[in-house]
C-alpha cells in the first residue's frame, strides 16, 4: 500500500502497486495527458513503470527543464527507427541527448547524402505521427545477447556482453524497433512532436578508439516548441555570420595554418586588439593591488610531479630532453612557477594578502580534432593570478575579485552573468577534511559576494572547488570564461609557507583566478560578440581620413597627423576612387569613424564625419571632432565615470 507524497506535500495512498500514469490521472485529465515521466525518489522513472513502496514522485510535462533531454534521447530512437525503415541494411550503435540536440551513430557501407538526411527526418515526423506506444521491456544479459546476435547487430552485442551477466537489461520498443536503453522514456513517439531538424553527418570511431570502425554520427537539435527550434535556427545563422575564423581574415587580424597546427599568426591589426585588451587587464590589476610577474615556459619535469600535474595532464603536456637528459615541459599552467616566487625569502602574515599576477603563455597538446580558431589551440596566454592569502582572508579576496571580475566584463559588454559552483571531482589531491574547508569558505565567499549558483557537481580542480563564471553574448550562447578556486593542497605539496603572527610556520591558502581565460579565446568570444565590429576603444583602426578630392591630400594627411598626436589609431585614404567606395570599403572592415575631406572642407578646417552603421554625416571643426573622437575612443577605465 504505496504512499505517494506529491511536490505540494500532499499525500494519496494506493492499495498496491501504482504507475505514475495513473497518479497523473488521479490529479487530473489536463496533467495525465501533459505529463512525460515521472521524478520517484529523485530518479526519473517512465509513467508506466510500477511504484510498489512508499515514494516521492514529481511529474513532469514539456514546461519542466528536464522535459528537453527527455524529448531529445526521444528524438535520437525516432531518428534511429526512422534510419532502419529506410536503410535496413545499417547497424546500430549508440544515440544520446547531447546539448542542443541529439545523434546517432550507424554503422554503414554507404556515405549518408544530405537528401538521405532530408528523408530520414521526412520518415521521423511520419513516426511522431504515428503516435507509437513506448514500451519498456526487461531482459536478462543472456537473452539480450541472444537477440542482437539473432538481428545480427555486432555493437550491440559487444555493448550487452560488456553488461555484468548477473544484471537485467533494459530495452524500449516503438513500433518494430526495439533498442538498449536505460531510459526513461516519453509514453509515445507522438509526444515529441516536430519540433526537431536534422543537422549534419560528421565520422566518429567506435568506443572513441581510432583503430575501431569508422562510424556516421547524425546529428541533429530538437526544442519543445517550434518557436524554440525557429529561433535555435535564427541564432546558429547569426553565428555563421558572426564566426570568429572567417571574420578574422576579412579583418586581417590574424591566420591560422597547418604548420603551426593550434597556434596564432598575429598580424599587426589583430596584435593592436591583442594589446590594447591586454593593457586594459594591467591597468585594472595595478590598481586592484597586483604585482605582475613572468616566469619560465620549460620547467623540469620534478615540479610537475610534486605539484600532481604530470599526473593529471602529463598526456597532454609539450615535453623535451636536454643534453643532461632532462625532462623539461612547457607549462600547460602558471601556478607551480608562482609558488616558486612566493617561496623565495621568508613571507610574513604582514605580506598577505599576496596578489602575484601573469600574462602566462603556456602549451597543451590538444586533440588536433578538438581545435577551433583561436577559440581552442594549444599555444595561449592566461590572464592568470594567484592570491596567497591566510583562510580568514579568503571571504574577502574573493569578494574583492568577483566584483573586479563583473566591472572587467560590464567594460567588455557582458552584463548577463551566471556563476556554477564546482565541488570536488571523484579524482582529487587532499582527504576529505581538506575538501570541507575548501568547499565552505568558497561557499562562504559566494554568499558574501551575493551571488546565486548553480551545483556543477564534480567538475572542482583536482586541488580545489571553484566557481565558473559563464557570461551570455549577444546572440544568447554562453561561454565559460573566468574561474575562481580555492587550493589548500598545492601550497602544502609544494611547501609554500609564511610566519604567522604566531611565530609558527603556516600554510597560505591559494586563490587561483583568471577573467578573461586566455587572451585567445576571449578575442575570439569579442569578435563574435561585436560581429567583428569592435568598439571604438578596442578598433584596431579607430579613424580613417578620406580624401574626396586629390587636391584634399594634403588636408587629409593635416588632420589624420592632428588625430595621431591626440592617441587615436588613424590611417588615410588617398586613392583615386569615389568617395562613396572608400566609405562603403571602410565599413565592411569595420572602422568605426571615416572623415572625409574634400575642398570646401580644407578651406573650412571641417571634416564630414560619418560614424559606423550610419548614413548621415555631419560637418564639423576638425579639432573639435577629434577631441570628441578621442574621448569615444578611451577605455572604460580612463573614461570618467
Amino acid at each position: 500500500m504505496p504512499n505517494i507524497t506529491l511536490p505540494d506535500g500532499s499525500v494519496r495512498s494506493y492499495d498496491g502497486p501504482v504507475t505514475a500514469a495513473t497518479i497523473a490521472s488521479d490529479i487530473g485529465p489536463g496533467l495525465a495527458k501533459a505529463a512525460l515521466i515521472a521524478v520517484v525518489d529523485g530518479d526519473e522513472w517512465d509513467l508506466s513503470r510500477p511504484i510498489e513502496t512508499d515514494a516521492a514522485v514529481a511529474l513532469v510535462t514539456a514546461k519542466d527543464e528536464a522535459a528537453l533531454a527527455l524529448l531529445r534521447h526521444d528524438c535520437a530512437h525516432v531518428m534511429a527507427e526512422a534510419v532502419l525503415e529506410l536503410f535496413p541494411e545499417t547497424k546500430v550503435t549508440i544515440g544520446p541527448a547531447i546539448e542542443n540536440g541529439f545523434y546517432y551513430d550507424f554503422h554503414r557501407t554507404v556515405a549518408f547524402s544530405e537528401d538521405d538526411l532530408a528523408a530520414i527526418e521526412k520518415r521521423m515526423h511520419e513516426i511522431v505521427d504515428r503516435d507509437e506506444a513506448i514500451v519498456r521491456r526487461v531482459w536478462s544479459r543472456d537473452e539480450a545477447v541472444a537477440f542482437y546476435q539473432k538481428n545480427d547487430e555486432p555493437f550491440k552485442v559487444e555493448l550487452v556482453e560488456a553488461i555484468p551477466a548477473d544484471e537485467t537489461v533494459t530495452f524500449y520498443q516503438q513500433g518494430n524497433f526495439i533498442d538498449l536503453c536505460r531510459g526513461p522514456h516519453a509514453p509515445s513517439t507522438g509526444k515529441i512532436g516536430h519540433a526537431f531538424k536534422l543537422m549534419k553527418v560528421a565520422g566518429a570511431y567506435w568506443r572513441g578508439d581510432s583503430n575501431r570502425p569508422m562510424l556516421q554520427r547524425i546529428y541533429g537539435t530538437a526544442w519543445t516548441s517550434e518557436k524554440d527550434l525557429t529561433a535555435y535556427l535564427t541564432m546558429l545563422e547569426e553565428a555563421e555570420k558572426r564566426d570568429h575564423r572567417k571574420l578574422g581574415k576579412q579583418l586581417g587580424l590574424f591566420h591560422l595554418q597547418e604548420e603551426a597546427a593550434g597556434s596564432v599568426f598575429w598580424h599587426a591589426k589583430g596584435w593592436i586588439l591583442y594589446r590594447e585588451i591586454e593593457a586594459y587587464v594591467r591597468r585594472r590589476l595595478d590598481a586592484a593591488g597586483y604585482s605582475e610577474v613572468k616566469t619560465p615556459q620549460l620547467v623540469d619535469r620534478s615540479l610537475w610531479e610534486a605539484s600532481g600535474h604530470w599526473e593529471k595532464f602529463g598526456e597532454n603536456m609539450f615535453t623535451a630532453q636536454s643534453e643532461d637528459e632532462r625532462t623539461l615541459a612547457l607549462k600547460p599552467m602558471n601556478c607551480p612557477c608562482h609558488v616558486q616566487i612566493f617561496r623565495q625569502g621568508i613571507k610574513s602574515y604582514r605580506d598577505l594578502p599576496l596578489r602575484m599576477a601573469e600574462f602566462g603563455s603556456c602549451h597543451r597538446n590538444e586533440p588536433s580534432g578538438a581545435l577551433h580558431g583561436i577559440m581552442r589551440v594549444r599555444a595561449f596566454t592566461q590572464d592568470d593570478a594567484h592570491i596567497f592569502c591566510t583562510e580568514n582572508q579568503i571571504t574577502e579576496e574573493s569578494v574583492k575579485f568577483c566584483a573586479l571580475l563583473q566591472s572587467i566584463y560590464a567594460d567588455f559588454g557582458f552584463h548577463d552573468v551566471r556563476v556554477k559552483f564546482s565541488d570536488r571531482p571523484e579524482v582529487r589531491a587532499g582527504d576529505d577534511a581538506t575538501w570541507d574547508r575548501a568547499e565552505a569558505a568558497l561557499t562562504n565567499a559566494t554568499h558574501a559576494a551575493g551571488l546565486d549558483t548553480v551545483l556543477n557537481p564534480g567538475e572542482g580542480a583536482f586541488y580545489g572547488p571553484k566557481l565558473e563564471f559563464v557570461l551570455r553574448d549577444a546572440i544568447g550562447r554562453d561561454w565559460q570564461c573566468g574561474t575562481l578556486q580555492v587550493d589548500f593542497v598545492l601550497p602544502e605539496r609544494l611547501d609554500a609557507e609564511y610566519v604567522g603572527e604566531d611565530g609558527n610556520r603556516h600554510r597560505p591558502v591559494m586563490l587561483h583566478r583568471a577573467i578573461l581565460g586566455s587572451m585567445e579565446r576571449w578575442i575570439g568570444i569579442l569578435i563574435e560578440q561585436y560581429a567583428g565590429r569592435m568598439p571604438a576603444w578596442l578598433a584596431p583602426v579607430q579613424i580613417v581620413v578620406a580624401s574626396i578630392t586629390d587636391s584634399a591630400n594634403a588636408y587629409a594627411r593635416e588632420v589624420a597627423a592632428a588625430a595621431a598626436a591626440a592617441g587615436l589609431r588613424v590611417e588615410t585614404d588617398l586613392r583615386n576612387e569615389k568617395i562613396s567606395y572608400k566609405v562603403r570599403e571602410h565599413s565592411v572592415i569595420k572602422v568605426p569613424f571615416i572623415l572625409a575631406v574634400g575642398g570646401r572642407e580644407a578651406e573650412a578646417g571641417t571634416v564630414a564625419l560619418r560614424r559606423l552603421g550610419s548614413n548621415d554625416q555631419q560637418v564639423l571643426d576638425a579639432h573639435e571632432t577629434i577631441s570628441m573622437l578621442r574621448d569615444e575612443s578611451l577605455a572604460p577605465d580612463m573614461q570618467s565615470r
